[in-house]
Formats: structure tokens, C-alpha cells, sequence
């Protein structure tokens, strides 16, 4: 089968574990959007590493911002499960700095949260444009 195309019925293929480390998030200002992430999440900013500002999530994968002024910012998605003694602290917080949450992910919705797959859930936008999720439940998928 070339590159690039999936048989699902391949028995050759060996299951892997893998685990997500970090990945890059652009940013118009590194410290406004990696300090709004952590102030939302209630995570911590790490040190300059390079051109980059992590963020770590706690669970071994960091976001690391990185400033990018050339062009504008893509909006990207990011989606973080989050625990459910949490989420109202977070909305909270979304609150206090004037951020306004959404139900959907087109942000459709304000001011309201979803109830996916028994859990609860909210979208807001962060200072760069990215589109980002809580979560108190994983989504299930087929």
C-alpha cells in the first residue's frame, strides 16, 4: 500500500504507545497568551526555554509558546481535559478577566456551557486567536 493511505485490516503494523511531549503554539505576545493559559488552567508558566515560554500541564506535555510577529497567527485548536472540581473555578477566572466562553466551538453560544458525553464543557478564544476547549469528560469515539 503507498505512503500516506491506511489499511485498518493490517496486521503488520506493531501498536505503539505514544505519548505526546509538547507541541509549539504561535503567539503574537509568548508571555500574554502562555501566562493567560496558565492563569485560566491554573497551571504554571516554566522558564525561557530558547524562543520558547512553556506551559506546563502536569500531566508531561508542555505548550511551548513562541512568538511569532512576521504573519498573522493561525487559529489552531487546543482541547485540555480538565478535572471536574475544577472546571467552575476555571470558568470563573474566564469571568474575572472579561473572557467570554462559549457552548459550541464556533462560539456561538455565550455564556453557556455544553454537557458532552456527561460532562461538561466550554470553548473561549485566547489572546493570539487559538480556539481553546475545556473539557470534564473525553470524547467518545467510535
Amino acid at each position: 500500500m503507498p505512503y500516506g493511505q491506511h489499511d485498518p485490516n493490517n496486521a503488520e503494523l506493531p501498536f505503539t504507545t505514544v505519548q505526546l511531549n509538547h507541541t509549539a503554539v504561535y503567539a503574537a505576545d509568548r508571555r500574554l497568551s502562555a501566562d493567560f493559559i496558565a492563569a485560566i488552567l491554573g497551571v504554571r508558566v516554566g522558564a525561557s526555554f530558547g524562543p520558547f515560554l512553556p506551559v506546563d500541564l502536569g500531566n508531561g506535555v508542555t505548550l511551548d509558546y513562541y512568538e511569532k510577529t512576521d504573519e498573522p497567527i493561525q487559529s489552531q485548536h487546543y482541547a485540555f481535559l480538565v478535572p471536574e472540581d475544577q472546571f467552575d473555578a476555571m470558568i470563573a477566572r474566564l469571568e474575572a478577566v472579561g473572557v467570554t466562553y462559549h457552548a459550541d466551538p464556533s462560539h456561538t453560544e455565550p455564556g453557556a456551557i455544553n454537557h458532552l458525553f456527561g460532562g461538561r464543557g466550554a470553548y473561549f478564544a485566547d489572546p493570539s486567536g487559538h480556539n481553546m476547549e475545556i473539557m470534564t469528560r473525553p470524547y467518545a469515539r467510535p
